[in-house]
């Protein structure tokens, strides 16, 4: 018999995770992760870990499997907690989930549960995992959730081949009302448990709040450009070569405060992002007001009216080769390879077009139609039909 240790996270997906492999004829161990925890910013009815903790203790008694408690609260502010601060006070908006699987569950978590003999570990994400033989060699591929609605292959855009060698994701081919039903006829405490929001484990947290314990608070100016600035009528030129259109595409537009009207005033530019909506406090426009650019050394923000407003949109973006990462090796593009893929900018987005170019810094990322709020600091993921092959972050 495998030995497989479950995350469980005290949700219904976890713990049909762990039915559904017990079913199979896997010795499963419940495994539950508590990690940073603080009152003082958390929306606190809104996923206590007490409370899930709780309920992934009930789901391992009724399934009859050991269950252990693992504090990695020190782990997770090292590498998720600190690693956010520093984003944001560079102005960059960080995905603190797709980094938490990437560091903590699939990582640190990983390690102590091989370190307790584990075959494998599982966790309730929606996405599917298959191997495939290639040149002699296993090469195991990330494919989206069978659920349209609840993929989550996008989180898990950063994990490696050996990290997918040692993974299993039992609710990958299910969908969700169907992962409700295996779990009422289990009689699981989790059936109707509503899915936890928020940041990983931590639940729904103040975001400012948050962010206020490291970054203080500093008042700045909330500028309105208009839609029909200049620079957003400009021509495109003929370009001499490929990376300078690349270069072109990719840039983004720079804002002076001078181009716009001050129309309100903000507590720290480092609180906002790109394409936020909420939060602004400024009424009286015809059409609301969105993020179009923030500026944290003039600590500035920059909005546009409507959603549709020219600056929100782009075509094209830039990796760094420090933060490009392949998760098919194999498939890993040389210097002025190109490759066409369906890519995403954020969760939940359908897949667009789009068109990788490597150069010798990086990669470009050129999409067949603009994009809405390509934010710094975000990851943008590629597949090849329902295989997620790589990922990067924004810069």
């Amino acid at each position: 018999m495998k030995r497989v240790i479950v995350g469980l996270s005290g949700g219904v997906d976890s713990s049909v995770a762990a039915y559904l492999l017990k079913e199979q004829g896997y010795e499963v161990i419940g495994l539950f992760m508590k990690n940073w925890h603080d009152d003082s910013v958390t929306i606190s009815d809104e996923c206590p870990w007490l409370d899930d903790s709780n309920d992934a203790l009930l789901v391992a008694e009724k399934l009859g499997i050991p269950f252990q408690t693992v504090d990695l609260s020190e782990q997770y502010k090292e590498r998720i907690v600190d690693y956010m601060f520093n984003e944001y006070e560079k102005g960059r908006t960080p995905n603190p989930d797709v980094l938490c699987n990437r560091e903590i569950k699939f990582d640190v978590f990983l390690k102590i549960a091989l370190s307790l003999g584990a075959d494998y570990v599982a966790t309730g994400h929606y996405c599917r995992k298959d191997t495939i033989i290639k040149n002699g060699q296993e090469v195991h591929r990330l494919l989206a959730g069978k659920d349209p609605n609840k993929d989550q292959s996008y989180f898990l855009c950063q994990l490696s081949q050996d990290q997918l060698a040692k993974t299993l994701f039992p609710v990958g081919e299910l969908l969700k009302p169907e992962v409700r039903e295996i779990a009422a006829a289990q009689d699981l405490v989790t059936a109707d448990k509503k899915d936890s929001q928020g940041l990983c484990f931590i639940g729904k947290v103040r975001l400012p709040e948050f962010l206020q314990q490291k970054l203080q608070p500093k008042q700045g100016d909330i500028i309105e450009i208009p839609s029909s600035e200049d620079k957003y009528l400009r021509e495109i030129p003929t370009f001499s070569s490929k990376r300078e259109e690349l270069e072109f595409l990719s840039t983004k537009y720079q804002y002076d405060v001078n181009e716009g009207k001050v129309v309100g005033k903000h507590q720290g530019a480092h609180y906002y992002t790109k394409g936020q909506r909420k939060g602004l406090a400024v009424g009286g426009t015809p059409e609301p007001l969105f993020v179009i650019e923030t500026d944290v050394e003039t600590n500035t923000i920059y909005t546009g009216q409507g959603k549709n407003h020219p600056g929100l949109y782009r075509k094209a973006l830039f990796i760094t080769n420090e933060e490009l990462h392949w998760v098919r090796d194999d498939l890993k593009l040389n210097i002025d390879e190109e490759l066409e893929v369906m890519a995403r900018i954020r969760y939940r987005q359908p897949l667009e077009k789009a068109t990788l170019y490597q150069v010798d810094g990086g990669m470009y990322v050129v999409f067949e139609n603009g994009q809405s709020a390509i934010t710094e600091g975000q990851f943008v993921a590629w597949y090849l039909d329902e295989e997620l092959v790589g990922s990067g972050v924004i810069s």
